[in-house]
């Protein structure tokens, strides 16, 4: 029975762990649905966006207050990583404080976690207030109802919970130490639990109760935290980074051309192609299957990466200038819902062993033709997002089938076609008076 808590540890450990890479392998398979997409040019520059954008949080702080908060959580975050390597250490070999012989470091460590810890729960409880009392207008649209807001509410419960179990842990620990009991050897410094030790009760007993149960707790607490992830928006912790890597470098508002059309088009204009020619190869594989998408399998990984990493913080669609004059469009929204989609095909795919068609689509079903025809396509949502995610390119792609697939473009659309085909202007009238403006 000796070896009873080890063995319970070594179970939460191995069985945390496990859950959380079959979760995450889903995520994986599901990714890998969308189209495949080459994204690995310019490695320097791609690998300089994850240590400014990524690591550095360099697009949170254009909003000062938040990005400096969330910088704070973030490090947090980093932090309790390390301590839980200790955490682990001692829970499957029985030690206590396992990197205490680091001495003066170790000192200087822990008391840099408990300071951070504290930092944390500050922020934590200010991104409360601003949510549940401030009452920020981006985090109260109509797409932030039921999971969307408690799932944020959540994670927030969730940091307040395990930073609070840290320090309290650490208190009774500063405590044991202070009487000289044998296990608690004296080791680390506590600048923030000391204060907090001197309201606990002096009875050595009770001290080691509420340092176990503090410690299970936390330990516990954070497997917990690690399996919500895939459940949780906050995937984003760990996608955000292959998102930037693989993120579009063109520059802002450059729309890719389909290759099939680009040859039809030149086809057209070089008079001496011959029509009736047999196609090559090469060009039979430009031709796509389907023009545009209508569900997430016409999307590319990219894209499908991107709707696992829409952290739903509503700064696309706040400066987004539709949605600002109360159009449908919500950028943030287009995200949501393509991962929704995404995931409601995983379930069939877990169900039934393949996919089954179940008769419903990303079009219509999820986001309507009149969301992505109020795209002004001007790319604020882009140039905004933390994590370099781009809704506009799922839009373009989507109104891409109307057209092309359905010849459902809005009427003042066809008639600007129309007007382009037969008079070389979107204006209806004969090219012979396009310039009669100039003698008015």
């Amino acid at each position: 029975m000796h070896y009873l808590p080890n063995i319970l540890f070594a179970l939460l450990v191995i069985g945390g762990f496990a859950f959380f890479i079959y979760n995450v392998k889903k995520i994986f398979r599901n990714i890998r649905l969308g189209k495949s997409t080459n994204r690995t040019n310019l490695k320097a520059k791609r690998w300089q966006n994850v240590a400014l954008v990524a690591f550095g949080q360099s697009k949170m702080v254009r909003r000062p207050l938040a990005g400096i908060l969330h910088i704070i959580v973030y490090v947090g975050f980093i932090i309790v990583n390390i301590e839980f390597l200790e955490i682990i250490i001692d829970g499957l070999f029985s030690t206590h404080r396992f990197f205490a012989p680091l001495g003066k470091f170790y000192n200087f460590l822990i008391g840099s976690f408990e300071i951070i810890a504290f930092l944390v729960l500050i922020s934590v409880i200010i991104f409360w207030s601003r949510r549940m009392i401030v009452k920020i207008p981006r985090f109260w649209s109509k797409e932030m109802t039921r999971w969307p807001k408690n799932d944020a509410l959540n994670i927030l419960y969730f940091e307040m919970v395990l930073m609070s179990l840290f320090l309290l842990m650490n208190a009774a620990d500063f405590k044991l130490q202070q009487l000289g009991v044998g296990h608690y050897v004296k080791a680390g410094s506590f600048p923030i639990s000391s204060w907090i030790a001197t309201i606990l009760p002096e009875n050595t007993s009770t001290l080691i109760l509420i340092e176990r149960v503090a410690w299970w707790l936390h330990i516990i607490g954070i497997f917990i935290f690690l399996n919500y992830l895939y459940y949780s928006k906050h995937f984003h912790i760990l996608s955000a980074f292959p998102n930037v890597f693989y993120a579009n470098l063109e520059k802002p508002g450059k729309m890719n051309n389909l290759e099939a059309i680009t040859n039809e088009v030149k086809l057209m204009l070089d008079p001496n192609a011959d029509p009736f020619a047999a196609p090559t190869d090469s060009d039979e594989a430009a031709v796509p299957d389907k023009f545009g998408a209508s569900d997430i399998f016409d999307l590319n990984r990219v894209q499908l990466l991107n709707a696992y990493t829409c952290t739903e913080c509503g700064r696309c669609t706040s400066v987004c200038p539709a949605n600002q004059t109360g159009k449908e469009l919500s950028p943030r929204a287009i995200m949501m819902k393509t991962r929704d989609r995404l995931e409601e095909v995983g379930k069939n795919i877990d169900k039934n062993g393949k996919f089954i068609p179940d008769g419903k689509e990303l079009l219509n079903d999820y986001i309507t033709p009149e969301e992505l025809w109020a795209c002004t396509s001007c790319n604020a949502c882009v140039i905004e997002c933390p994590v370099l995610i781009d809704p506009l390119s799922i839009i373009l792609d989507m109104r891409r089938y109307l057209v092309l697939e359905q010849s459902a473009a809005p009427s003042e659309l066809n008639i600007m076609m129309t007007n382009i085909e037969n008079n070389g202007a979107p204006w209806q009238y004969s090219p012979q008076d396009r310039l009669n403006w100039k003698d008015e």
